[in-house]
């Protein structure tokens, strides 16, 4: 059975993603998969579990934004756009960015940008804080179902295939972040 992680034990909860694991957490609207970024086995635990093609790519989930700036190539985004998504984090806004050589190649799947999210919500940006830095969150569900909002739906998808939970509510919102060109503000997912 994977670990339940109360809010108490998110450092405990760090831990296991820092060596390797893959653990289910609430974000604002529905529960995620996460794990680190540069943890390629951990990355492709997470595809096969969600049975996702790996040409996809996934979103980073941050408490702040310098644990994203790696990620992006900040000589393409110009200084007024910038501005204007840092004035909307923390938030329920994911950017997608043009991105830097620091993303692994898994991470961005066939995307020429990468997908960064500055959360407000508490219980996500401790894991970030707990880890040290963005984590993978992709919604838990197979692909083509629907995402888990509750931690039963979390067990009967992964039943013990993950290897903890984050026992914490979700955010409140009703459905998942929209997501944005940082560079055009061209809406990529309502």
């Amino acid at each position: 059975m994977p670990k339940h992680y109360a809010l108490t034990e998110l450092a405990d909860a760090g831990s296991l993603l820092r060596n390797g694991g893959v653990i289910a957490y609430p974000t604002e609207a529905v529960f995620g998969l996460g794990c680190d970024p540069y943890d390629q086995a951990a990355f492709e635990r997470i595809f096969a579990l969600k049975q996702r093609p790996a040409t996809q790519g996934v979103l980073l989930i941050a408490a702040e934004f310098a644990q994203i700036t790696r990620y992006v190539d900040m000589a393409k985004v110009p200084t007024d756009v910038l501005a204007q998504v840092r004035a909307s984090w923390p938030g329920p806004y994911t950017w997608v960015f043009p991105r830097s050589a620091q993303v692994p190649d898994w991470v961005a799947g066939a995307h020429a940008g990468i997908a960064l999210r500055v959360t407000a919500h508490e219980p996500a940006a401790e894991l970030c804080r707990s880890f040290g830095g963005a984590l993978v969150s992709t919604s838990a569900n197979p692909h083509g179902q629907p995402p888990a909002r509750d931690l039963a739906t979390v067990t009967a998808y992964f039943g013990e295939a993950v290897d903890g939970v984050v026992d914490a509510p979700l955010g409140g919102a009703s459905q998942p972040t929209t997501i944005r060109d940082a560079l055009t503000g061209a809406i990529i997912r309502s």
